[in-house]
């Protein structure tokens, strides 16, 4: 009986112990914790307290020569083009040009059967010389006063009459040779001896490609430095051979739609390598920005009323509204709103504040 009341005296004693050892490890802990509070207090933001600088990358802005070059698209049209066709109906009796090959202007390409106009012009000749015989003996007779002014007169109209028709047939007759317009290259045919033709039928394409001309448009804002002459640089998909031209067009109004100026030039092309139709990738030349400004892409944030950048002034973050210019694929001109010195923030523009601490790690540009 004595051996357990001294058990249970352990054991009472041992827990009693644990309960010690446990409230004093508890004040420990939070006597630690309010002094990490307080420390994180003083760090953060409490009275006196201040916050952790962000580390950004950033630039200072100083000024550079800038040539500046407006990029654009565009199309490779043929000086000239134009489907051959015929004038009139008729069998086609023959063909005097090979597909693919260069035609000079005037020379026949193809030939329609006119036996039946030839015929009508005959008997208008015939015709023709049996009224000048006529309308001559009247002049005789009326220079005898034999016949009245009237009647010669008569005579006479109807020789111009037959002289008319004749000059009508011949023109018919004409139609019935299809000549080449200009000079060029024919592309392939789609018809054969023998057939068909009506005014309707496509006998080929006929296209001048010496020079080619350059099609492009240019925004609005790029309007008044575009001028007569000016030399573009351009490249096709099926090429990285670069390819001059000069400008010999310009629209003289803008497109109400697009708000862009559509511009043409003229590229030499005697090997032919350039295509109509061909995408053009035209870098054009419009002036050397002295002192410019220029910052990276990433840097300019568009917001609604136009574009911001955020630059460090004094240890902190400011917000700069500024305008923009030409961009490249790396860079962009900047305007106004920045000036020589200026330290602008390249990242972390999802974090950045007006009036945050910021540290800034310049950057090589």
């Amino acid at each position: 009986m004595k051996k357990r009341y001294i058990i249970y005296a352990v054991l009472a004693i041992g827990l009693a112990y644990l309960v010690y050892y446990r409230i004093n490890a508890n004040k420990k802990l939070e006597g630690k914790g309010g002094a990490s509070a307080g420390a994180r207090k003083g760090k953060t933001g409490g009275k006196g307290g201040t916050s952790a600088p962000l580390v950004v990358d950033g630039i200072i802005v100083k000024p550079v020569s800038f040539d500046n070059d407006l990029e654009v698209t565009g199309a490779i049209d043929a000086n000239e083009s134009v489907v051959l066709k015929s004038e009139v109906s008729g069998l086609v009796t023959g063909i005097y040009f090979q597909e693919g090959t260069t035609v000079s202007k005037g020379s026949v390409l193809v030939k329609v059967n006119d036996r039946d106009i030839q015929a009508q012009l005959q008997d208008a000749l015939t015709k023709q010389k049996l009224s000048g015989t006529n309308e001559n003996r009247a002049k005789q007779l009326l220079a005898k006063g034999a016949i009245s002014q009237e009647e010669y007169d008569t005579a006479l109209a109807d020789l111009k009459s037959l002289q008319a028709q004749a000059q009508l047939i011949r023109a018919q007759l004409a139609k019935t040779t299809i000549r080449a317009p200009f000079t060029g290259r024919v592309g392939l045919r789609s018809i054969s001896a023998g057939t068909y033709l009506t005014p309707a039928t496509v006998i080929a394409n006929l296209v001048s490609t010496n020079p080619v001309k350059v099609t492009f448009s240019v925004p609005e804002k790029y309007a008044g430095q575009i001028k007569m002459n000016s030399e573009i640089i351009f490249t096709t998909d099926g090429s990285s051979k670069e390819n001059k031209g000069k400008v010999y067009a310009i629209e003289p109004g803008i497109n109400a739609a697009t708000r862009t100026l559509q511009i043409r030039a003229l590229a030499p092309n005697a090997d032919n390598l350039l295509l109509p139709g061909s995408f053009a990738k035209i870098k054009l030349a419009l002036n050397t920005l002295q002192n410019a400004i220029l910052i990276p892409n990433e840097a300019v944030i568009p917001v609604l009323k136009g574009k911001i950048v955020y630059i460090q002034k004094d240890g902190k973050v400011q917000e700069v509204k500024v305008e923009a210019g030409t961009r490249t694929d790396e860079n962009i001109v900047i305007t106004s709103g920045l000036k020589v010195g200026d330290t602008v923030l390249t990242t972390g523009s999802m974090a950045l504040k007006k009036d945050a601490p910021v540290k800034v790690h310049l950057v090589k540009q």
